[in-house]
Order: C-alpha cells, then sequence, then structure tokens
C-alpha cells in the first residue's frame, strides 16, 4: 500500500507540472498586453515600459516560464540583493525562510508557492484564493454531501423496489437531472423559489456566505444564501450517484455469496446492509471524484447567476478584465486540490476493495 501511495503521488506531480505548462504557455499567446490593462487607458509608453520590466513581460518566454517555476516552487532561488521586486514584498505573507546564500548574490528560500499579484487590485493572488475558496469548498463538500447521502439512500430503494412506480419515476428525475446544465438549473432554481416562492421559502436571488449588514454592524453569516446553490451544484452528481447505486446493488444481488446469505437464513435488511451495500460503494466513490472536479467547473456559473462570492466569481472577474495572475492562480489552486483529492480517492478505493491493492 506505502508503494501504491507513492506512486499515486508521483502521477499526481506530473500531472501537476503538465497542468501548470499548460496554464501558463496558454495565457503567454493571448494578444492581450497586460501592461495596458494595469496601467489603464491613460498610460504613457514610458509607464508602460516600466510595469512592463517589473511584471517580466519584457523578458523571453524561456525565462518568464523558469521564473514562474520558481515562483511556483515551495524551494526557490532569488537575488538576495533585488529587495524591490514584487516577491520581497509579499515575503512575510508566504512565510519564506532562507536555506542556504549562494555567494552574495543568490539567496535558496522555504515558502509556500507565490502566484503573483493581481493586475487590477494590486494583492496577492494566493491572499485572495485563501478568502474565496472556503466558500467554494463548502458550496462543494454541502452539494457532493447531499448528493451522496440522498443517492445512495433512493439508489438502495430503488434496487429493493425495482420496476415499481417508485423507481420507475426515481429514474426519470436522474435522466432529467443528469441532462440538465447546471447555469439552466441555477436560473430556474433561483426563479421559482426565489422569486415566485419568495414569500414562502424567504430565500433570496442573490447574496454570498457573508453578507454586509444593513445597520453597519459588520458582514454577518447568512448560511441561507448557500441553499440554493448547493442544491443546484448537487442535482447532477445526485442523479448520477442514484443509477449507479442502483445498478451496482442489482448487480451484487445477484452474487453468489448473496445467495448463500439468505440460503443462511439472515434477513432481507441484514443481507443488504451487510452485504450489499458496501461493496456496491466502489463504484460511487470513483464517481465522486471526478464530479468534484466538474462540481469546481459547474460552481464557476452556479457562483456567478447567485453572485456567491467564492472562487467561481473570481475567475470570471479576472477573464473579463484580463487579469491572468489571478485566473492563472485560481486554475492551478484548483488543479491541486483535485489531485490531492483523487489521490485520497484511490486510498479509499483501496481500502474498499482488497483486489486494488493487489493491482
Amino acid at each position: 500500500m506505502t508503494r501504491f501511495i507513492f506512486k499515486r503521488i508521483g502521477y499526481g506531480l506530473l500531472v501537476m507540472w503538465g497542468v501548470f505548462t499548460v496554464v501558463f504557455f496558454l495565457f503567454v499567446v493571448l494578444p492581450v498586453d497586460s501592461a495596458t490593462m494595469t496601467m489603464g487607458q491613460r498610460s504613457d509608453i514610458s509607464s508602460e515600459e516600466a510595469v512592463r520590466k517589473e511584471l517580466g513581460l519584457d523578458l523571453p518566454v524561456g525565462v518568464r516560464y523558469l521564473n514562474f517555476c520558481n515562483d511556483f516552487s515551495p524551494i526557490s532561488f532569488h537575488n538576495a540583493k533585488d529587495k524591490e521586486s514584487t516577491f520581497y514584498l509579499d515575503y512575510k505573507k508566504y512565510n519564506a525562510k532562507p536555506l542556504f546564500y549562494m555567494g552574495k548574490q543568490s539567496v535558496c528560500v522555504a515558502k509556500t508557492p507565490y502566484l503573483g499579484r493581481s493586475y487590477q487590485s494590486k494583492r496577492p493572488v494566493l491572499e485572495m484564493l485563501n478568502e474565496a475558496f472556503p466558500k467554494t469548498a463548502l458550496l462543494a463538500f454541502v452539494s457532493i454531501f447531499i448528493a451522496i447521502v440522498l443517492g445512495i439512500f433512493f439508489g438502495i430503494l430503488c434496487a429493493v423496489f425495482k420496476d415499481t412506480w417508485f423507481d420507475k419515476s426515481t429514474i426519470v428525475f436522474s435522466v432529467m437531472g443528469m441532462a440538465l446544465p447546471s447555469f439552466f438549473a441555477a436560473i430556474l432554481f433561483a426563479w421559482i423559489f426565489a422569486f415566485l416562492l419568495a414569500d414562502f421559502t424567504g430565500l433570496n436571488m442573490f447574496g454570498s456566505l457573508y453578507t454586509v449588514s444593513d445597520f453597519g454592524e459588520g458582514e454577518f453569516l447568512d448560511i441561507k444564501n448557500l441553499i440554493l446553490p448547493a442544491v443546484t451544484l448537487g442535482i447532477r452528481p445526485l442523479a448520477t450517484v442514484i443509477q449507479l447505486m442502483r445498478n451496482s446493488v442489482l448487480d451484487i444481488m445477484s452474487q453468489n455469496y448473496v445467495q448463500t446469505a439468505f440460503a443462511k437464513g439472515l434477513s432481507y435488511a441484514n443481507v443488504v446492509r451487510k452485504h450489499v451495500v458496501k461493496n456496491a460503494l466502489n463504484p460511487v466513490v470513483t464517481a465522486i471524484s471526478g464530479w468534484l472536479a466538474g462540481m469546481m467547473a459547474g460552481a464557476v456559473y452556479v457562483e456567478y447567476i447567485f453572485d456567491y462570492k467564492g472562487v467561481g466569481v473570481m475567475i470570471v472577474n479576472g477573464l473579463e478584465k484580463y487579469d491572468f495572475p489571478v485566473v492563472m492562480g485560481s486554475l492551478l489552486y484548483i488543479s491541486i486540490i483535485l489531485i490531492i483529492i483523487n489521490i485520497a480517492v484511490d486510498i479509499i478505493y483501496g481500502m474498499l476493495d482488497p483486489r486494488a491493492k493487489i493491482q
């Protein structure tokens, strides 16, 4: 198992390097002058050149790529005398600790990954992500929790009551849920539950997890603004989990060891609980890892429509304003989280299915 874990970590690092490289060169080839976007329309040539030099945009693409790798790496090398660089301005925020000096010019430091500064707000991108990501993570967690709990429950019921009206109606719902795009579901749910039925539900069409008080008391937690985005984002994975759990339970129920358990006189509930459910969870666990990636993508639309200020809104605003460090940093941040989740899911899958350990 230890060898398997290290192999998965190695594959994850390779995937991260691939994503890192693709993201960098994708935004490098875009025909947009970041210096102009930073200074605005009233900038002059000398100011733009100064900004271009500060951002390293005057360097060859290969050198910029190496600098980007150096900043993103947890162990990096920097000019010890360049105290005016953007990195040194954020030196303390990134817990950079000198490891050793290479002569009088270079210093090797250990730090958290540095993703640069926003062109528009001038704030460090990692600081912005650390503020926004917990909201998106909570949204994704609540959505996947709803999908797992309800999906497993209804999937088992559909298998137990196969070919009944309950089974057929649930299948129709799951097919409709898988076919419904997240952005359309968000608009539909906002219109129905926060506009037509607003007097009964008390839900808002727009609003983030934290709302500014109208009486000057600062921000306060408004948990009801999480309900509609979470339900909207959880519909598609819920439909998938129901289908997977139903088919998996029916397949396990036909296995010889289950029939043997029935022959020994065990009750139907005990057979389902002890012998069927655990083995039927394997495809569900595998699907959850894939859906977490899809939910991060779907969260971009859902957050923007409900004005739920998470990473999704940051990405959309960054694209609208050509704020490339924000977009690039958000993509890399999410990629790291998804790679860690996939490794964890592989380990859980190995615990549930002993055959995975042998393979």
